[in-house]
């Protein structure tokens, strides 16, 4: 987590610290959340997990992949089991955000079938801006029928 804390401090500076809202670990532990790392000696190559937003929809969130280590499918890893995951614990939906400036990010989600929220085209500093509070909404629509355990 320090790893992705740090990532967010260095792209955006204290813009979202000034609007951060606590996070509880309850949020992200079965039956209605979950959360997956892949480590290697000891060391945290990725993670990600997943909450309750509302009855249906499982909001994604921290989802991270060590620079060294991007490129590499990871991030595609940690979605494909995380949409898994929140499908086998009954979610239909799949919402999630990310920052203005993490175009990767977006490009990331649009691949693995996300639709945008957001109008994507031209400059997204625009969405710093009130009436905007520098998030970018993803969703996606998932079976909970069709779980592979």
């Amino acid at each position: 987590m320090k790893g992705l804390m740090e990532e967010y401090a260095s792209i955006y500076g204290d813009y979202f610290s000034r609007h951060a809202v606590p996070e509880q670990t309850e949020w992200y532990l079965p039956p209605q959340g979950g959360f997956i790392v892949l480590e290697k000696a000891g060391q945290i190559l990725a993670m990600g997990g997943f909450k309750r937003y509302d009855a249906q929809t499982a909001e994604f969130k921290r989802i991270w992949v060590r620079s060294d280590l991007r490129q590499q499918g990871l991030a595609g890893e940690i979605l494909s089991e995380l949409e898994r995951l929140a499908a086998k614990a009954g979610y239909s939906q799949i919402y999630l955000t990310t920052g203005f400036r993490q175009r990767g990010a977006t490009r990331l989600y649009l691949r693995h079938g996300f639709h945008a929220l957001h109008d994507l085209s031209g400059d997204l500093e625009r969405y710093s801006l009130p009436p905007y509070d520098g998030r970018l909404g993803f969703r996606k629509a998932i079976d909970p029928l069709e779980v592979n355990s």
